[in-house]
């Protein structure tokens, strides 16, 4: 066994090197009918090849020669499927009829193998459309073609079904198994280099499942549970029918061979059908097939026991079997039975002929059904989603003319004119929303200072900020401020979601830290407060991370505070800057009564801090690669020494160059701050 699968797995791994290696040579070429015919002969090779190289298993010879027409038909071209079906089909039957090569199955192998070329056409043509299986098909495929192989088998040998059995029963697992998994493994590999390869479960949540996907998911159950059903149900009817059958002959072949004993006495032997022996009282078997044998004294007592009673299952000698112990003469048992591969050999060969056509039925069913309702509902389907795509995507002039049908042309209808009342509806609130865009921005703009000149404080501090909204209006913001003599507040905050009503809740924050922080309160207690004011009311559930530093200008101390926001950046004097990891609380407007971690950093003249919100290391490109804190780090160092007037357009344009023609998708908002000396009193 063990040496079987070796040699089938290496079989499979060759096919897989070959269809591999001659894809990859001929992946960008363009395919003429010379190429395809090349394919068609190096893959009949193949299959004459797997013909004469075929593995011993037992008394039988396995092979997997259907596998080379539904490579070259599947994953090259449908006519080099054909042409290496029709070569290996026709060599196997010439081979088989004048040279004696598997003469008995010789007409099942060439059917099955130049089928195998067409079947691979059909498919490729009219289910994958010219693509790549699914590994799943691709099994699917490569087993269903054996399966039809060992019923051909059963078919053509109606008259000798002990042997058609025996055949079928030693090859078809290993056939079938082996040619799903080369092909499946083929699909996987080709997927995979070309770009192509789908994980089969990601799909866990049931989103993005297609129709196509879902009825065929149902349908292949509901069969199969069906097909299952039937074929228990037989099995069971045919067993029944196999033990009646197996009772009724043993007490015929009981009654024959008491009769028989008493003519020939003890020369009675057992012929190739009959199955008993005759023990005597010192457990000779003095007749039948094990004549010249001796059961122990444990056998010799149960079948003493057993004698003149029902029929019971026992093995005594090669496997199990159906018993009854009968006396004969006046010393002597006799024992009949019948083993239990002789007892359901017929039952078995039924279900292995059952299955296999139950298989093949499925399959037609299944197939037929899934690419009708492809050609009649789905096609259709995906043309209304192609127009209603072109639709969402802004394209309001596009028409859906499917009219295929009564209910397609009613529903075409009903989307066309759904988008023309929609243009209308659109014109009239893009004018009336450009109004209020330009109004909401130019109230925005003014809430943030402008101003970053301080004349008295020159000598003092640099400041400088920048607001650059993802939309017309933005959820982030600045402030710097006054919160008392020779104290200046610094605020950076992100407020949740963008647009409009990030920007309300954005002038609802500025305005209430503002408040707060000017009566002088320190930061942490700023934050307690803002937040529970921010939470009253907050039926959307928005929230906005803060970052506050209030700086005491004659003295360089800041205490600071950080609400769920980015880390600082804090360049001390003839240093890079470097990130500052403050210890957060949770954002505002999270939750009530948040208590803040206030911290305090020393600033000495030459120290600056950079400030910014997410959407400078969460911008993502063209790639969907994160722009991340590193690569601020760097460009930020590249001008540390410069103004914030020139540092933050350097880092604006640093992101714009690394985001490329992606969009951006959040605001971006940058703080800096410079303590040049202390402030003297």
């Amino acid at each position: 066994m063990t040496l079987m699968l070796l040699k089938m797995s290496a079989i499979a791994a060759l096919y897989v090197v070959l269809t591999v290696f001659l894809w990859k040579i001929t992946k960008d070429k363009k395919q003429t009918f010379l190429m395809r015919l090349t394919f068609g002969l190096i893959y009949g090779m193949c299959s004459i090849l797997s013909t004469h190289v075929a593995v011993d298993y037992g008394d039988m010879l396995l092979n997997l020669r259907d596998v080379a027409p539904l490579a070259a038909g599947l994953f090259f071209s449908p006519v080099s499927g054909v042409i290496a079906g029709i070569i290996g089909g026709v060599e196997r039957y010439i081979v088989g009829t004048y040279f004696g090569i598997g003469s008995y199955t010789r007409i099942a192998c060439s059917v099955s193998t130049c089928l195998a070329g067409f079947v691979a056409w059909l498919m490729n043509a009219k289910v994958f459309n010219g693509k790549k299986p699914s590994p799943v098909y691709a099994f699917f495929m490569g087993a269903v073609m054996e399966v039809f192989h060992m019923y051909v088998v059963f078919i053509t040998h109606r008259g000798d079904m002990r042997m058609a059995f025996h055949v079928v029963s030693m090859c078809s697992v290993p056939m079938i198994v082996f040619s799903g998994l080369a092909l499946a493994i083929m699909s996987v590999i080709l997927q995979v280099l070309s770009g192509e390869w789908k994980n089969p479960f990601r799909d866990v949540s049931g989103e993005d499942v297609s129709v196509s996907q879902t009825f065929q998911k149902w349908l292949f159950v509901v069969t199969t549970v069906v097909i299952a059903a039937n074929f228990a149900f037989s099995y069971i009817i045919q067993t029944q029918s196999a033990y009646q059958n197996g009772r009724n002959s043993i007490i015929e072949s009981s009654q024959s061979i008491k009769n028989r004993y008493f003519e020939v006495s003890k020369r009675l032997t057992a012929d190739g059908n009959e199955f008993f022996e005759i023990i005597g009282n010192d457990g000779d078997i003095v007749a039948g097939r094990h004549k010249g044998d001796t059961v122990n004294e444990k056998i010799r007592l149960e079948l003493e026991e057993k004698k003149d009673q029902d029929f019971y299952d026992a093995q005594y000698f090669e496997e199990m079997s159906l018993n009854k112990v009968d006396s004969i003469g006046s010393d002597m048992l006799l024992l009949t039975y019948i083993p239990n591969s002789e007892l359901y050999w017929y039952r078995n060969a039924q279900a292995y002929e059952t299955a296999l056509a139950d298989i093949l039925l499925f399959t037609v069913i299944y197939v037929l059904i899934a690419f009708l309702v492809r050609q009649i509902v789905i096609s259709n389907i995906d043309l209304i989603n192609a127009s209603l795509d072109k639709i969402t995507r802004g394209d309001l002039n596009e028409v859906v003319t499917v009219r295929n049908s009564s209910e397609f042309a009613s529903l075409s209808d009903d989307i066309n004119q759904t988008v023309e009342t929609l243009k209308g509806y659109i014109a009239a609130a893009e004018k009336r929303i450009e109004q209020e865009l330009i109004f909401a921005r130019t109230i925005q703009e003014s809430s943030l200072p402008r101003n970053f000149k301080f004349e008295a404080l020159e000598d003092t501090l640099e400041i400088y900020a920048s607001m650059k909204a993802a939309k017309e209006v933005g959820g982030d913001f600045y402030d710097f401020f006054f919160a008392g003599p020779g104290k200046l507040a610094l605020v950076i905050a992100d407020v949740s979601g963008k647009g409009i009503p990030a920007a309300l809740f954005m002038m609802r924050s500025k305005t209430a830290i503002r408040s707060f922080a000017e009566s002088g309160k320190d930061p942490a207690e700023i934050i307690f407060k803002a937040n529970n004011t921010l939470c009253e009311g907050n039926d959307a559930e928005m929230f906005v991370t803060v970052w506050i530093g209030i700086i005491d200008l004659f003295t360089g101390v800041m205490k600071c505070a950080n609400a769920g926001h980015e880390y600082p950046l804090i360049k001390r004097a003839g240093g890079d800057y470097e990130i500052y990891k403050d210890k957060h609380s949770l954002a505002l407007a999270a939750m009530e009564n948040l208590k803040a971690r206030e911290y305090e950093i020393q600033l000495n003249p030459g120290n600056k801090i950079f400030v910014y919100t997410d959407g400078i290391p969460e911008a993502i490109n063209e790639e969907v690669v994160q722009y991340g804190t590193d690569r601020l780090i760097r460009a930020i160092n590249k001008v540390k020494d410069e103004p914030f007037t020139s540092v933050l357009p350097a880092v604006s344009n640093d992101v714009a160059v690394f985001r490329g023609n992606a969009e951006q998708f959040d605001d971006i908002t940058m703080l800096g701050f410079e303590l040049k000396n202390f402030r003297k009193h």
